[in-house]
């Protein structure tokens, strides 16, 4: 059977309007421990990481990961929407894909990241990204 489940893309200040208004909504940040303590992260976020730091591989369990998160919530259902966020909005696209292989049918992608893309000297935070719009973060 073919998997036709879109992953949507959208912006770092869509996906705060999508979590304001549907509150059984999870957003996932699926950065390294030390990106989501040291770097910063959303307020509100689950942190499920998709590869860590330091050999960088994919988290073999990391869709066991997210069903345990969602088990602590009151909604399980693989319908429920998970935004996923990383750095910049590649591994979250791979990790939303992950979550599609294994039924989640309601998967959207923060496409600038937290940091957002790099500038014309290669430094995030600077043109886009989940900080660079103020929305909230905290660090630590």
């Amino acid at each position: 059977m073919e998997d036709i489940t879109e992953i949507l893309r959208i912006n770092p200040t869509a996906a705060k309007a999508l979590l304001d208004q549907e509150s059984h909504a999870l957003l996932i940040d699926v950065r390294s421990q030390v990106e989501f303590d040291y770097v910063g992260h959303p307020l509100g976020a689950t942190h499920v990481p998709w590869k860590e730091f330091p050999q960088w591989t994919e988290n073999p369990n990391f869709a066991d990961a997210v069903e345990a998160a969602l088990a602590e919530g009151d909604n399980r259902n693989k319908d429920r929407p998970l935004v996923l966020i990383c750095r910049s909005g590649a591994r979250s696209l791979k990790a939303a894909e992950r979550l599609r292989e294994h039924g989640y049918t309601r998967l959207y992608n923060v496409e600038e990241g937290f940091e957002g893309d790099k500038d014309d000297q290669q430094h995030r935070g600077t043109i886009n990204g989940w900080r660079f719009r103020g929305l909230p973060w905290a660090q630590g």
